[in-house]
């Protein structure tokens, strides 16, 4: 863990709630977009045209946030347009580096150790958390964006006319239900397990726990009743859900304290959870070790022994990779 305070970097093992105890999210701070034409998206600035070739992906296959990139980027067939980076899945004091290890993909641009060097890159005078996922622009040599909502909407769209894969994640008549179901489910489970994991009182603890399971079994109601979480189609509201409800079992449940019930105990939620899995593109985003071995090993204030739980399995994704 660590930070940059006008483009330098400081090493911070301690945790990651505020003086009441509670967790709260950094923004994120690049905010531009990658449009058909180059025009700016709804933040940020212009300059930006969709262009095979010109982007790259900086991602960790353990979080969750950068996941959405991943499983976005496979669905609309991107991956000969938009180059990737894997980083190793261990992050203490140098942050995400490309250390070497099964399933890194080294930086092919700038030859980077570290994620926060490719933030330096971008703005010598940067300050902030050096997160994933991260969109370079090869032409600018910049950060577009590190924003994984905003990401996935430019995947979605921006590159239809030169080649994506046909498939629309957020279609015009379902939107504003779309953004309803993301505000919930961003709020309350993918943000609410680490509310609940890394407070560091009981109050927000207690809080981040009753908000997150209220969610569950909405959601869990919701889709005894339906295939998707919005209409007849998956749209980027599932794709949000699925990368916290994938980690929920295996990582969630133990490290995060989130122990009511595990996903496989309810019927719908689970079998939802078997669907997207079932989806080629998605499987193939999949790396179970990388996102277990981050969790228990990187939070040793939480996990001092660093030791790595082995189960349980996923069985839809067959042994242990």
């Amino acid at each position: 863990m660590g930070i940059l305070k006008d483009g330098k970097w400081y090493s911070d093992e301690s945790g990651f709630a505020d003086d009441d105890g509670a967790f709260k999210r950094t923004t994120s701070k690049f905010r531009s977009w990658v449009t058909k034409d180059g025009s700016p998206g709804p933040s940020g600035e212009g300059g930006f045209k969709a262009e095979a070739g010109r982007y790259h992906l900086y991602v960790s296959y353990a979080c969750p946030w950068a996941h959405r990139t991943l499983i976005m980027r496979s669905l609309k067939g991107l991956d000969d347009m938009i180059g990737l980076s894997a980083t190793h899945w261990i992050m203490r004091e140098r942050g995400w580096t490309f250390d070497d290890g099964p399933g890194v993909i080294p930086d092919p641009l700038m030859n980077a150790g570290t994620i926060h060097e490719i933030y330096q890159a971008a703005d010598p005078k940067v300050s902030g958390k050096a997160t994933v996922p991260v969109l370079w622009d090869k032409q600018k040599k910049t950060i577009v964006s590190n924003e994984s909502a905003e990401i996935i909407r430019m995947f979605n769209s921006a590159f239809d006319e030169i080649g994506a894969r046909e498939g629309d994640y957020y279609p015009d008549a379902l939107q504003a239900e779309i953004d309803e179901v993301n505000d919930r489910v961003y709020d309350t489970v993918n943000n609410g397990v680490y509310k609940a994991g890394f407070a560091e009182q009981a109050g927000p603890y207690e809080e981040a726990f009753d908000a997150l399971f209220e969610s569950l079994d909405w959601l869990e109601a919701r889709l005894s009743q339906q295939t998707w979480l919005v209409g007849d189609q998956m749209t980027e509201a599932d794709i949000r859900l699925f990368t916290t409800l994938l980690r929920f079992d295996p990582i969630y449940h133990n490290h995060f304290k989130c122990n009511k019930y595990k996903i496989r105990e309810k019927t719908a939620l689970q079998s939802y959870l078997a669907r997207m899995i079932a989806i080629p593109e998605i499987r193939s985003t999949i790396n179970m070790d990388h996102a277990k071995g981050h969790y228990y090993q990187s939070h040793l204030f939480i996990n001092p022994t660093g030791i790595v739980p082995k189960g349980p399995e996923i069985p839809e994704l067959g042994a242990e990779e």
